[in-house]
Protein backbone atom coordinates (compact mmCIF):
# COMPACT_ATOMS: atom_id res chain seq x y z
CA UNK A 1 0.00 0.00 0.00
CA UNK A 2 1.18 3.49 -1.02
CA UNK A 3 1.36 6.39 1.33
CA UNK A 4 1.56 9.99 0.75
CA UNK A 5 4.82 10.91 2.79
CA UNK A 6 3.89 14.87 3.34
CA UNK A 7 0.35 13.73 4.68
CA UNK A 8 2.19 10.47 6.82
CA UNK A 9 4.50 13.23 8.52
CA UNK A 10 1.61 16.04 9.00
CA UNK A 11 -0.09 13.52 10.77
CA UNK A 12 3.01 12.13 12.63
CA UNK A 13 3.71 15.50 13.56
CA UNK A 14 0.03 16.27 15.23
CA UNK A 15 0.83 12.91 17.24
CA UNK A 16 4.06 13.94 18.58
CA UNK A 17 2.79 17.24 19.16
CA UNK A 18 -0.17 15.46 21.27
CA UNK A 19 1.68 13.60 23.26
CA UNK A 20 3.86 16.76 24.65
CA UNK A 21 1.66 18.55 27.13
CA UNK A 22 4.28 21.51 27.15
CA UNK A 23 4.43 22.07 23.24
CA UNK A 24 7.65 21.22 21.15
CA UNK A 25 10.10 23.50 19.68
CA UNK A 26 10.07 23.55 15.52
CA UNK A 27 13.86 21.56 16.28
CA UNK A 28 12.82 19.11 18.02
CA UNK A 29 9.98 18.30 15.77
CA UNK A 30 12.48 18.15 12.85
CA UNK A 31 14.79 15.63 14.68
CA UNK A 32 11.71 13.83 15.35
CA UNK A 33 10.39 13.34 12.05
CA UNK A 34 13.70 12.79 10.66
CA UNK A 35 13.30 16.01 8.50
CA UNK A 36 14.89 19.25 7.96
CA UNK A 37 14.38 22.14 9.89
CA UNK A 38 12.70 24.08 6.58
CA UNK A 39 10.90 21.17 5.71
CA UNK A 40 8.87 20.92 9.77
CA UNK A 41 8.36 24.75 9.19
CA UNK A 42 6.55 24.06 6.01
CA UNK A 43 4.24 20.99 7.99
CA UNK A 44 3.93 23.48 10.77
CA UNK A 45 2.72 26.57 9.17
CA UNK A 46 0.24 24.17 6.99
CA UNK A 47 -1.49 22.96 10.56
CA UNK A 48 -1.30 25.92 11.44
CA UNK A 49 -3.21 27.69 8.36
CA UNK A 50 -6.04 24.96 9.51
CA UNK A 51 -6.04 25.63 13.22
CA UNK A 52 -4.63 22.35 14.05
CA UNK A 53 -1.63 23.84 15.79
CA UNK A 54 -0.66 26.65 17.35
CA UNK A 55 2.15 28.95 18.55
CA UNK A 56 2.68 29.51 22.27
CA UNK A 57 4.71 32.70 22.69
CA UNK A 58 8.06 31.33 23.05
CA UNK A 59 7.35 29.42 19.75
CA UNK A 60 6.88 26.30 21.11
CA UNK A 61 3.68 24.33 19.13
CA UNK A 62 0.82 23.01 21.10
CA UNK A 63 -2.23 21.33 19.64
CA UNK A 64 -4.99 23.89 18.15
CA UNK A 65 -8.68 24.26 18.36
CA UNK A 66 -9.45 22.16 15.23
CA UNK A 67 -8.28 19.46 17.12
CA UNK A 68 -11.12 19.47 19.69
CA UNK A 69 -13.48 19.80 16.85
CA UNK A 70 -12.49 16.61 15.39
CA UNK A 71 -12.64 15.28 19.26
CA UNK A 72 -16.26 16.21 19.48
CA UNK A 73 -17.10 14.54 16.00
CA UNK A 74 -15.63 11.25 17.51
CA UNK A 75 -17.09 11.22 20.84
CA UNK A 76 -20.20 10.26 20.05
CA UNK A 77 -19.13 7.23 18.14
CA UNK A 78 -16.41 6.72 20.91
CA UNK A 79 -18.64 6.95 23.64
CA UNK A 80 -22.30 5.47 22.03
CA UNK A 81 -20.32 2.25 20.91
CA UNK A 82 -18.36 1.52 23.80
CA UNK A 83 -21.02 2.17 26.53
CA UNK A 84 -23.22 -1.07 25.89
CA UNK A 85 -19.65 -2.63 25.36
CA UNK A 86 -18.37 -1.24 29.06
CA UNK A 87 -21.60 -2.06 30.63
CA UNK A 88 -21.59 -5.76 29.38
CA UNK A 89 -18.58 -6.00 30.82
CA UNK A 90 -19.48 -4.54 34.32
CA UNK A 91 -22.30 -6.81 34.77
CA UNK A 92 -19.92 -10.06 33.81
CA UNK A 93 -17.55 -9.61 36.03
CA UNK A 94 -19.42 -7.39 38.34
CA UNK A 95 -17.05 -5.25 38.51
CA UNK A 96 -16.06 -1.44 37.76
CA UNK A 97 -15.15 -1.38 33.84
CA UNK A 98 -13.39 1.94 32.23
CA UNK A 99 -12.16 3.18 28.80
CA UNK A 100 -8.48 4.59 29.52
CA UNK A 101 -6.16 6.36 27.09
CA UNK A 102 -3.07 7.57 26.74
CA UNK A 103 -2.09 11.55 27.35
CA UNK A 104 1.61 11.86 27.51
CA UNK A 105 3.23 9.84 30.38
CA UNK A 106 -0.12 9.70 31.95
CA UNK A 107 -3.19 7.01 31.63
CA UNK A 108 -6.73 8.80 32.05
CA UNK A 109 -10.02 7.33 32.15
CA UNK A 110 -12.42 8.53 29.56
CA UNK A 111 -15.54 6.43 30.18
CA UNK A 112 -17.02 4.16 33.27
CA UNK A 113 -19.99 1.66 33.60
CA UNK A 114 -21.05 0.25 37.20
CA UNK A 115 -22.91 -3.41 37.91
CA UNK A 116 -25.64 -2.30 38.66
CA UNK A 117 -26.33 -4.63 42.10
CA UNK A 118 -23.13 -3.82 43.16
CA UNK A 119 -22.69 -2.44 47.14
CA UNK A 120 -19.29 -1.64 46.92
CA UNK A 121 -17.82 0.75 44.03
CA UNK A 122 -14.16 1.35 43.20
CA UNK A 123 -13.91 5.04 43.18
CA UNK A 124 -12.47 5.06 39.27
CA UNK A 125 -14.11 7.88 37.31
CA UNK A 126 -14.16 9.52 34.38
CA UNK A 127 -11.24 11.98 34.09
CA UNK A 128 -9.05 10.23 37.00
CA UNK A 129 -5.29 10.31 35.53
CA UNK A 130 -2.18 7.88 37.04
CA UNK A 131 1.11 6.88 35.30
CA UNK A 132 1.34 4.86 32.71
CA UNK A 133 3.57 2.86 34.74
CA UNK A 134 1.33 2.25 37.57
CA UNK A 135 -2.14 0.55 37.59
CA UNK A 136 -3.70 -2.72 34.82
CA UNK A 137 -4.63 0.12 32.47
CA UNK A 138 -1.30 1.84 31.92
CA UNK A 139 0.34 -1.35 31.95
CA UNK A 140 -1.82 -2.28 29.52
CA UNK A 141 -1.30 0.61 26.77
CA UNK A 142 2.25 -0.15 27.31
CA UNK A 143 2.07 -3.27 26.58
CA UNK A 144 0.93 -1.79 23.18
CA UNK A 145 4.33 -0.38 22.35
CA UNK A 146 7.00 -1.88 20.76
CA UNK A 147 9.91 -3.63 23.39
CA UNK A 148 12.18 -0.68 25.16
CA UNK A 149 15.42 -1.54 27.26
CA UNK A 150 14.72 -1.15 30.86
CA UNK A 151 10.72 -1.95 30.56
CA UNK A 152 9.00 -2.85 33.66
CA UNK A 153 8.90 -6.68 33.70
CA UNK A 154 4.99 -6.30 34.10
CA UNK A 155 4.60 -4.77 30.47
CA UNK A 156 6.52 -7.67 29.35
CA UNK A 157 4.43 -9.85 30.78
CA UNK A 158 1.25 -8.74 29.63
CA UNK A 159 2.71 -8.15 25.71
CA UNK A 160 2.80 -11.62 26.26
CA UNK A 161 -0.38 -12.64 27.98
CA UNK A 162 -2.56 -10.23 26.24
CA UNK A 163 -3.67 -8.86 29.49
CA UNK A 164 -2.26 -8.11 32.94
CA UNK A 165 -3.14 -8.23 36.56
CA UNK A 166 -2.31 -6.08 39.18
CA UNK A 167 -3.21 -5.52 43.44
CA UNK A 168 -3.44 -2.52 45.11
CA UNK A 169 -1.71 -0.37 42.66
CA UNK A 170 -4.03 2.64 42.60
CA UNK A 171 -5.67 2.11 45.24
CA UNK A 172 -4.94 -0.30 48.01
CA UNK A 173 -7.13 -3.48 48.50
CA UNK A 174 -8.23 -3.73 44.59
CA UNK A 175 -7.11 -5.58 42.10
CA UNK A 176 -7.57 -4.69 38.29
CA UNK A 177 -7.57 -6.61 35.01
CA UNK A 178 -6.78 -4.56 31.60
CA UNK A 179 -6.31 -5.66 28.21
CA UNK A 180 -4.84 -3.32 25.43
CA UNK A 181 -6.83 -2.18 22.54
CA UNK A 182 -5.31 -2.95 18.65
CA UNK A 183 -6.34 -0.76 16.30
CA UNK A 184 -6.67 -1.95 12.78
CA UNK A 185 -3.71 1.03 12.16
CA UNK A 186 -0.84 1.70 9.73
CA UNK A 187 2.50 0.23 10.84
CA UNK A 188 2.91 3.54 13.30
CA UNK A 189 0.25 3.64 15.77
CA UNK A 190 0.99 6.73 17.88
CA UNK A 191 0.78 6.21 21.74
CA UNK A 192 -1.67 9.22 21.68
CA UNK A 193 -4.24 6.88 20.30
CA UNK A 194 -3.57 3.75 22.04
CA UNK A 195 -6.48 2.80 25.15
CA UNK A 196 -7.24 -0.44 27.38
CA UNK A 197 -9.78 -1.72 28.97
CA UNK A 198 -10.11 -2.62 32.06
CA UNK A 199 -12.41 -3.97 35.10
CA UNK A 200 -11.24 -2.88 39.24
CA UNK A 201 -12.74 -4.31 41.86
CA UNK A 202 -12.28 -5.31 45.29
CA UNK A 203 -9.85 -8.50 46.24
CA UNK A 204 -12.24 -11.60 45.60
CA UNK A 205 -12.91 -10.78 41.79
CA UNK A 206 -12.32 -13.73 39.58
CA UNK A 207 -9.18 -12.73 37.90
CA UNK A 208 -9.35 -15.31 34.88
CA UNK A 209 -13.10 -14.76 34.19
CA UNK A 210 -11.90 -11.01 34.28
CA UNK A 211 -9.55 -11.57 31.95
CA UNK A 212 -11.24 -13.29 29.10
CA UNK A 213 -14.01 -11.24 29.51
CA UNK A 214 -11.54 -7.92 29.37
CA UNK A 215 -9.88 -9.35 26.50
CA UNK A 216 -13.47 -10.08 24.77
CA UNK A 217 -14.36 -6.51 25.36
CA UNK A 218 -11.02 -5.10 24.88
CA UNK A 219 -11.36 -6.87 20.81
CA UNK A 220 -15.06 -5.16 20.39
CA UNK A 221 -13.59 -1.88 20.86
CA UNK A 222 -11.04 -2.44 18.59
CA UNK A 223 -13.03 -3.11 15.50
CA UNK A 224 -15.72 -0.35 16.99
CA UNK A 225 -12.79 1.99 16.61
CA UNK A 226 -11.36 0.58 13.13
CA UNK A 227 -14.45 1.23 11.58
Amino acid sequence: MSTLQTLDRGLRALELIAMSADGMSVADLAKELDVHRAICYRIVTTLEERSFVARLDDGRIRLGAATAVLAAHFAPQLYGGAAPILQTLAETTRSSAFLSTAQGSECVVMAVADPPTSIIRVGYRVGNRHPLTQGATGIAILALRPPERGEPDSVKQARVDGYIVTRGQIERGTVGVAAGVQLAAGPHVASSVQFSVGVVAIDGLDTGAAATAVVSAARKIGDLLSA
